[in-house]
């Protein structure tokens, strides 16, 4: 913000700040700006103002009604009351869509303030660091958000304002997760590092295991342990997830109880982390499920994190196995014509097209190449759309499940994924043998996936301790 810059060589910049902001959110119909009003300790800071009492004369003393106030400080910025309460309703509407129990209001915006926070934080270094995103990348990413709806672009934001979001809103919010995606990018992702020695010890590991592969159901609560503890703070996040594990125990709701006190990223979700192959779990979870049945949660347990409470909902074999210890797999020749969905051309352009160009293509009169030449809207087009070999896992998964639906020469009907609409021709199958190289390359995608999801944790814990953040509804600064 403009004004906090010019109060950097203020003896105090933040408080100062802080002032100059909540002044300046204040209404005075006298026009005299007050003094700084303050929250009294435990109140609601959310809770709405009290609606002004009709003049009782005409020369009677104006009363000051407070429109919006600071109820946090993160580093030099603010987040306002108004923001807060934005959010809570964004997300209380998504949590009753999906299904999850509301936690108690007081909980809740905690968990929200929490939240706002770190993202706070992170858009902050986004800041520091140069990060933008210009409207054309917003837009893009809105327009696929629309085409995984199935939906197009106006239909896609009548149906946000339908829900109570304002599209403006909207767009700021994916800007944001965009950038806060880009700065993890930059200071997790590029940061992990995978031995060859790692590497190997994963191929051993996963050798002779392809019958005994299973996915996981996990839910978890993190009670987080802010970074250098002191052994006081940590017995009291070891009590607080101790408490969380008794209610458990007494038939609370898992979900609720993870919106409620989970630190973690997914807490809001009801800490679900969906079903996962042992490689896409923490370790610790994996040694912790070992013994558990369906629908059993764990006691207490610590990571270098936090403590966690896991709640295992079961196991299954997946469909369609990738290990990259398999001797052998099935390659697919396949081609396809695309046409790119935009602002020009609709899904239902383009899906009526491919049917046109199909058509042409069952009636023989014409080679499949030759539209893909004509019409496709991907770089393949120049190559008839040959796509060449592909294996498992290396096209979306809309892609791939209409392609090994087909037989050898056997053309799709029109195909929807995030890139727009295809026609799909299979040319030849084959099982080959995994190469050396590819089966390694496997390993360390999966290895790193691994590793991602932890250093990300960790990282986001560092930056919400680094953080200064000074509480205002209840003049407590942690």
């Amino acid at each position: 913000m403009n004004t906090f810059q010019t109060m950097r060589n203020a003896k105090n910049p933040v408080r100062q700040v802080c002032r100059l902001a909540l002044a300046t959110a204040l209404v005075c119909s006298a026009g005299i700006m007050p003094a700084q009003a303050q929250f009294k300790p435990g109140a609601d800071p959310v809770a709405q103002p009290a609606a002004p009492a009709a003049p009782a004369a005409q020369n009677a003393p104006q009363r000051i009604y407070l429109a919006d106030a600071i109820i946090a400080v993160v580093n030099n910025e603010v987040i306002t009351r108004q923001e807060l309460v934005q959010r809570l309703r964004l997300v209380e509407t998504r949590m009753r869509n999906q299904g999850i129990a509301l936690p108690p209001q007081q909980e809740f915006q905690r968990q929200m303030l929490e939240r706002m926070i770190v993202d706070r934080a992170q858009l902050q270094l986004a800041k520091e660091y140069g990060i933008r995103v210009d409207d054309s990348m917003l837009d893009r990413a809105i327009a696929r958000i629309a085409e995984q709806n199935k939906m197009s672009l106006p239909q896609f934001r009548a149906q946000l304002e339908k829900d109570g979001t304002p599209f403006a809103r909207f767009r700021e919010d994916i800007r944001e997760d965009i950038l806060m995606q880009r700065v993890r990018e930059r200071e997790v992702d590029n940061k992990i590092q995978i031995t060859e020695s790692e590497v190997d010890n994963y191929l051993a590991a996963e050798k002779g295991a392809v019958a005994d592969q299973k996915e996981f159901n996990v839910a978890h609560i993190l009670v987080r342990i802010p970074e250098n503890a002191t052994a006081e703070q940590i017995a009291e996040r070891r009590r607080r997830a101790e408490e969380v594990q008794r209610q458990l125990q007494a038939g609370g709701d898992f979900a609720k109880l993870a919106a409620t006190y989970s630190d973690a990223t997914d807490a809001l979700s009801g800490g679900d982390l969906g079903w996962r192959s042992p490689e896409r779990l923490p370790q610790l979870f994996i040694e912790v499920i070992a013994n558990m049945k369906k629908g059993d949660v764990s006691q207490v347990v610590k990571s270098n994190s936090g403590f966690h409470i896991v709640k295992f909902g079961g196991e299954r074999t997946p469909s369609v196995l990738k290990s990259p210890g398999a001797a052998s797999v099935q390659q697919t020749k396949v081609r396809h014509i695309l046409i790119k969905t935009n602002q020009i051309v609709s899904p239902a352009d383009a899906k009526r097209k491919l049917t046109e160009l199909k058509q042409r293509l069952d009636n023989n009169a014409a080679k499949f190449e030759d539209l893909a030449k004509l019409f496709s809207n991907d770089l393949s087009a120049s190559r008839g759309g040959d796509l060449g070999w592909i294996y498992p896992g290396d096209t979306v998964p809309e892609f791939e499940r209409a392609m090994d639906t087909l037989q050898p020469g056997q053309v799709s009907e029109p195909v929807e994924s995030p890139f727009g609409y295809h026609l799909i021709q299979v040319v030849e199958r084959k099982k080959d043998d995994v190469s050396q190289e590819r089966q390694r390359l496997i390993a360390r995608q999966t290895i790193r996936e691994r590793k991602l999801e932890e250093a990300t944790q960790d990282w986001l814990r560092q930056v919400r301790d680094r953080a200064y953040v000074e509480y205002r509804f209840d003049n407590e600064t942690r």
